[in-house]
C-alpha cells in the first residue's frame, strides 16, 4: 500500500518579496529530512508538481518543498533582480522561513545563480546537493569548490551541451557521484522521469 501523502501551497515573505512554495510530506511519522527544488528560467514550482517529484519524495519519507524563485518563470520580475552577492543570503533566509533545517538542495539549470553562492558560503552544511546542468559553475572558484564537504549527485543529459560544461567545474567538488542521463537533453528529468527519480531516491537514501 502507498504511504499517504499531505500536499499544500502558500505564499511567505522572504526580504520583502513574496515566495511562492508548494511542500509534500509524510502524511505519517516525521520526515527524514527536507529536500529544496529550485528551478530553471522556463520552469516554476509547478513542475515539480507535475511531475511528481514532490509526491514521490514525500511518500519515500522526506519533506518536499518547491519554491517560485524571484524572476525565473519566464516573466518579467516585479521586482528588480537580486544582486549575485545576496542570492546566497536569499536562499538562506528561504531556508529560515520555511523552517526547513538544513535541506538538500536540488538546483537545475538558471537557479544554479543562487544554489552555488549557497552551497560555497563559508559555513554551509548541507546534507546533500544536487545540480542539474546549473549555470554560474565557472563563477566558484577552485579552492572553494574543493572546500565542500556535501555528498553532491551530478545530474545531466548526454544531448545536452551545458551539462557537460557545468560538469567540468562541478566534478571538483571531493564527495561527488554522476548520473548522465542517456538520449536526454537539458531539462533531463522531464525528458527521462523514472531515472531522474530512481536516481535521486537512490542518492538521498544513502545520506545520513
Amino acid at each position: 500500500m502507498a504511504a499517504s501523502v499531505e500536499q499544500r501551497e502558500g505564499t511567505i515573505q522572504v526580504q520583502g518579496q513574496a515566495l511562492f512554495f508548494r511542500e509534500a510530506l509524510p502524511g505519517s511519522g516525521q520526515a527524514r529530512f527536507s529536500v529544496l527544488l529550485l528551478h530553471g528560467i522556463r520552469f516554476s514550482s509547478e513542475t515539480w508538481q507535475n511531475l511528481g517529484t514532490l509526491h514521490r519524495l514525500a511518500q519515500a519519507g522526506y519533506r518536499a518543498v518547491a519554491i517560485d524563485l524571484p524572476g525565473l518563470k519566464g516573466e518579467p520580475p516585479a521586482q528588480e533582480p537580486l544582486l549575485s552577492q545576496s542570492r546566497a543570503s536569499f536562499l538562506a533566509a528561504v531556508v529560515d522561513a520555511l523552517e526547513l533545517g538544513p535541506p538538500v538542495v536540488i538546483s537545475p539549470s538558471l537557479s544554479g545563480m543562487y544554489s552555488l553562492p549557497f552551497l560555497t558560503a563559508p559555513g554551509s552544511q548541507l546534507p546533500g546537493f544536487v545540480p542539474v546542468a546549473p549555470i554560474c559553475t565557472d563563477k566558484i572558484n577552485a579552492a572553494n569548490y574543493a572546500s565542500v564537504k556535501t555528498p553532491a549527485l551530478i545530474v545531466y543529459g548526454d544531448q545536452d551541451p551545458m551539462g557537460q560544461t557545468s560538469f567540468e567545474h562541478l566534478k571538483q567538488l571531493p564527495n561527488h557521484r554522476v548520473l548522465i542521463m542517456k538520449g536526454a537533453g537539458h531539462p533531463c528529468y522531464l525528458d527521462k522521469p523514472e531515472e531522474w527519480h530512481t536516481g535521486l531516491l537512490d542518492f538521498l537514501q544513502g545520506l545520513q
